[in-house]
């Protein structure tokens, strides 16, 4: 099938089942294609028990998408950038503190309570998975995608100080564990492959030399186009020429990072809150501002559309098990117990420094959702047992994230701007 084929037919799938969520059910648009993503591929399963022949199709179109290429060479640069456009680069400074241990300190947490149960669980099942596999499913799992969340909480008009927390870290949470993802692979590989030209990551020291190498070099990169940027806008003042600009710059850091072999995403997070901070400092530099701010959210909700119904109707290529599925369903209270062991743990270190509005914890733990992002790692563990048991595992709990946790942290973030609006009356007035 052609590629021109082949797009139309996934635009216009997404596109109706962007108009039926939109026409009856008014689910947040994200939440709302998955739904309808998964009744798809759930009746597409059903047509192929049956061996019906456009079943099969289907199933060989969407095998025909490589969807851990769309997420890392495609749209998750252009979601993470958008996304620092966003977030007011003042108030992200002044929480750096918060931000960058939540990103850190919460992701490792993550990582080791996630792998190190994995491997104990998985091993009561009978099932023979190394400790760096099972840590490497730790990686996958941990970064969040809040991305519907963020919209409902500036619906609900929570505090700008959680708002500005939970945006920070995601975005730096997602870049993170996505570089902690490519060091453990890395040594999954050289442990796999013996000494020889890989040994030198298999010590602490190569460890930690790589991870410096992706997160380091992803993020002065990003700072360099950043630069770039934010000169070529403040020089020119043609809408047209400014959106070419930052489209420029978002390619450019997925281009020249995967030759550097540093991280694409934190490069792209660097970049969009160095162009962001434009804006704030000077917004007569832009030609339209509004026309601007107005194409990157329109560019963000488009493709966050799209990547949610694509996560959907990949469920089709999966292998599925009675066993994958039950171990999915044990993983879900795992990830939610490592999400709040490691939201606590800075918390408890950070709270004699900083004081957070009411309900920033519980928005955090039950607003960290998983997404497409894990499921586009799990696609890249090497074939065998181990990806697909974890693709199965990875895929139940991001269908259980966004669906259930979508639906129900709204509600928890109307809680949070209510309190916040009392707190605000009681306070004395003059």
């Amino acid at each position: 099938m052609r590629l021109l084929d082949l797009a139309a037919i996934l635009v216009c799938v997404t596109a109706g089942l962007a108009f039926i969520n939109a026409r009856y059910f008014k689910l947040p648009a994200s939440i709302g294609v998955t739904v309808g993503g998964l009744v798809v591929s759930l009746l597409i399963f059903a047509l192929t028990a049956y061996d019906v022949p456009i079943a099969r199709q289907a199933i060989e179109l969407v095998r025909g998408v490589q969807f851990e290429d769309f997420v890392f060479e495609g749209v998750l640069s252009f979601l993470l950038f958008a996304g620092a456009l966003g977030v007011n680069s003042k108030a992200l400074w002044a929480l750096r503190g918060p931000v960058i241990s939540f990103a850190l300190l919460s992701t490792a947490i993550s990582i080791a309570f996630v792998g190190f149960v994995t491997f104990y669980l998985l091993r009561l099942f009978g099932l023979d998975v190394s400790l760096v596999y099972c840590l490497l499913f730790g990686a996958l799992i941990s970064p969040t995608d809040p991305v519907a969340v963020l919209g409902m909480l500036k619906r609900a008009g929570v505090p700008k100080r959680i708002e500005t927390l939970v945006a920070g870290e995601s975005l730096f949470n997602d870049g993170v564990g996505v570089v902690a993802f490519a060091v453990l692979a890395g040594v999954a590989s050289a442990a796999g492959a013996g000494a020889g030209e890989h040994g030198p990551l298999l010590s602490a020291g190569g460890v930690a030399a790589y991870f410096a190498q992706e997160a380091l070099g992803g993020l002065a990169l990003g700072l360099g186009l950043g630069v770039v940027g934010f000169f070529g806008l403040r020089l020119v003042h043609d809408f047209v020429t400014e959106v070419l600009v930052t489209l420029g710059v978002v390619l450019a850091c997925t281009a020249i990072a995967s030759h550097l072999h540093v991280s694409a995403p934190l490069a792209a997070v660097a970049a969009g809150l160095l162009i962001g901070s434009l804006s704030e400092r000077s917004p007569w530099a832009l030609s339209a501002p509004e026309r601007y701010e107005g194409f990157w959210h329109l560019t963000d909700e488009l493709l966050n559309i799209f990547l949610f119904a694509l996560l959907a109707l990949e469920v089709v290529v999966v292998r599925f098990s009675a066993q994958s599925l039950l171990l999915g369903g044990l993983a879900i209270p795992l990830v939610l117990l490592s999400r709040g062991l490691s939201v606590q743990l800075p918390f408890s270190l950070l709270g004699s420094r900083h004081e957070f509005p009411p309900f920033t914890r519980r928005l955090m733990i039950w607003g960290g959702l998983r997404g497409a992002i894990s499921v586009a790692l799990a696609f890249t563990v090497p074939a065998g047992p181990e990806r697909d048991l974890f693709l199965v595992m990875t895929y139940v709990v991001v269908v259980f994230s966004i669906i259930v946790q979508g639906l129900t942290v709204g509600r928890l973030a109307e809680r949070a701007a209510g309190s916040e609006g009392q707190a605000s009356q009681a306070e004395p007035t003059d």
